[in-house]
């Protein structure tokens, strides 16, 4: 149960981070970027000792969403990058 949080988390930012129009393009990078952070917080945060992979506990899935919308960020930032006047 805890992994199924965690992606739950992750396409929760996700879904937050669609809400901000500034350098919005394509969804799947930062969906995939989103997904790929969740899973490797949720991986820390198990090494931690909160949480774990079938155990549901609220540190690590917000451990993930905050990861996860960190991550859907910086695509973002390296997206504005790439576009003239930001969008």
């Amino acid at each position: 149960m805890g992994i199924a949080l965690w992606f739950l988390c992750g396409l929760a930012a996700f879904a937050v981070a669609r809400v901000v129009p500034f350098a919005r393009r394509r969804p799947w990078g930062e969906l995939t970027i989103a997904l790929l952070a969740a899973l490797a917080l949720g991986i820390a945060a198990t090494a931690l000792d909160f949480g774990g992979w079938n155990e549901l506990d609220w540190r690590a899935g917000v451990f993930c969403f905050f990861g996860s919308f960190a991550g859907a960020g910086a695509v973002r930032a390296v997206q504005s990058l790439a576009t003239p006047n930001g969008g």
